[in-house]
């Protein structure tokens, strides 16, 4: 090619570094290159957070009207800034590999509190101008402030410095791909299957006029496949909602056992509880619409679930938030197993918070350096409220799969296992040499006589002792739909003839209230 292309991009430290990028690969391609830097609405406006915004194509549409008056022949976007269908004339070439598509939470250190969710004081002062992230951030946390955060990634950091705000939230990969050090701050990476990111975070698109084939046979080199279909789900949600950056929607998809798995986040308002969903499907054809269509018909019913709910339940929180009425009932209740000797061993595994608890109530005197395991993100929490950070935190609703992968983390160490006297040792089944295993009984479930038994259409069973002492008072009509905590849970069911009970992607209350929202 002949001509040297002109790349368009925006003028802040992080759409430089971005453009950069793009231009040694598109140098290496044997083109020649140089850059020209364009103001956009979204950097022109900073008094105003993306909700109040009117519009879409905030940070775009300057960039692609230089693109279509050809004082540019490329352009470097952000792609989840990006509107879902590019204007006429142009088109997407190629889309970058996925940074990270997870936000992080920067808490000043004097305002950090380790036992509670992300990391921060209670009534803290959170910065965010994003209406998806102030809606999930509401739902776990809605004891917070939130206040308006708007400039680019080291000016927002500036502001925390400053103390203007307690934390802030910022996408993961605008801050790994400008290498800033935040050693002064407590950092902490929110799981984008729990803390939803936007349609097409941590991804560059690279758009081109439409008629530039040329360009393209170039450009089109650079395209990930991989990442394009998954993207592809995410913007169609996006785009049936006829949503922009200022939508609280939040979608993510990964490709994973040739299944496409998406987790969404869509509130009405940046104020209001957002719907959660987590489907599968083997094909991307029509997976959008089938989201979409779910959430839009999402209805309130009545919801049984099988503990006893906290005040500030992300499960009651979130389902009472759209309809529901949600009552926690359990039907067992723990005892405590005094405890006198704890063997000292490299790993501790706990496999609830029962367990947790009631272990360290007993305050046993522990190795300097143990390491800790938990079966998910519920159980990981209640360690924190104890002053504890786990080494390993199980990532699927399989309890066998945990096993496995912990084992595997394990290696050659031992481990105590802090459990129920007669629980399943599922866990503990996973590993080859059992004799490096320490299993310890630290409390005992027993059945609470005085236990309400309300009438509700959906019921969510959380333990196998919760299903048994359930039967024992009652029975589950065919019009009553069942979830299942796991597949212990599930096969304590299905012995007593629940044979369609749905399994949730994750152990904790967002993974329950994604299945019953999906039902």
């Amino acid at each position: 090619m002949d001509r040297k292309i002109i790349i368009g991009s925006r003028g802040s430290d992080l759409a430089l570094w971005q453009a950069n990028y793009i231009l040694r690969k598109v140098q290496k391609l044997g083109l020649t290159a140089e850059l020209k830097i364009i103001t956009t609405q979204g950097d022109a406006v900073q008094d105003l957070s993306f909700d109040k915004l009117e519009g879409k194509g905030f940070f775009t549409k300057e960039i692609e009207d230089a693109l279509l008056n050809k004082e540019i022949d490329l352009a470097v976007h952000s792609h989840k800034d990006l509107p879902t269908t590019s204007p006429e004339g142009l088109k997407i070439a190629a889309v970058s590999e996925r940074e990270d598509a997870a936000e992080l939470v920067l808490v000043r250190k004097e305002c950090a509190d380790n036992t509670l969710k992300f990391g921060f004081k209670k009534n803290a002062v959170v910065g965010t101008s994003s209406a998806r992230r102030k809606s999930q951030l509401l739902a776990f946390r809605n004891d917070v402030t939130i206040q308006d955060l708007r400039g680019n990634v080291p000016t927002r950091i500036q502001k925390l410095r400053d103390k203007k705000y307690d934390a802030i939230m910022l996408a993961a990969a605008g801050v790994e791909r400008l290498h800033i050090d935040l050693g002064e701050f407590k950092v902490l990476r929110l799981d984008p299957k729990e803390f939803i990111p936007a349609p097409a975070q941590g991804v560059l698109g690279l758009q081109i006029r439409e008629d530039d084939h040329e360009l393209f046979g170039y450009i089109n080199k650079l395209n990930s496949e991989k990442v394009e279909d998954v993207i592809a789900i995410e913007r169609k949600v996006l785009n049936l909602f006829d949503g922009g950056c200022q939508l609280p929607l939040g979608v993510y998809c990964i490709k994973e056992d040739n299944k496409f798995k998406v987790w969404t986040s869509k509130s009405d308002t940046w104020d209001s509880m957002p719907k959660r969903l987590y489907f599968e499907s083997f094909t991307g054809d029509g997976f959008a619409q089938k989201i979409v269509n779910r959430l839009n018909a999402i209805k309130g019913t009545s919801v049984l679930i099988t503990r006893d709910l906290q005040e500030n339940s992300f499960f009651k929180n979130v389902l009472e938030g759209n309809g529901y009425k949600v009552e926690g009932v359990s039907f067992i209740e723990t005892k405590k197993i005094a405890v006198k000797d704890v063997k000292h061993t490299d790993w501790i595994f706990f496999a609830s918070s029962n367990a947790v608890d009631h272990f360290f109530e007993q305050n046993p005197e522990l190795k300097p350096k143990t390491k800790f395991g938990v079966i998910g993100k519920s159980t990981e929490h209640t360690l924190k409220k104890h002053s504890r950070n786990a080494a390993f935190v199980g990532s699927v609703a399989d309890t066998k799969a945990v096993g496995k992968n912990f084992a595997k983390a394990v290696g050659e160490e031992t481990v105590l296992f802090p459990h129920a006297k007669g629980g399943l040792r599922t866990i503990q089944q996973q590993f080859e040499d059992q004799s490096k295993l320490v299993d310890l009984a630290v409390y005992e479930t027993v059945k609470k006589e005085n236990a309400n038994m309300p009438d509700s259409e959906i019921i969510v069973f959380t333990s196998p002792s919760n299903v048994q002492s359930f039967f024992e008072k009652g029975k589950i009509t065919s019009a009553q739909k069942v979830v299942a905590i796991g597949k212990s849970t599930e096969k304590k069911l299905q012995e007593y003839g629940v044979e369609n009970s749905l399994l949730p992607a994750s152990f904790d209350e967002v993974g329950l209230a994604e299945a019953v929202f999906g039902i």
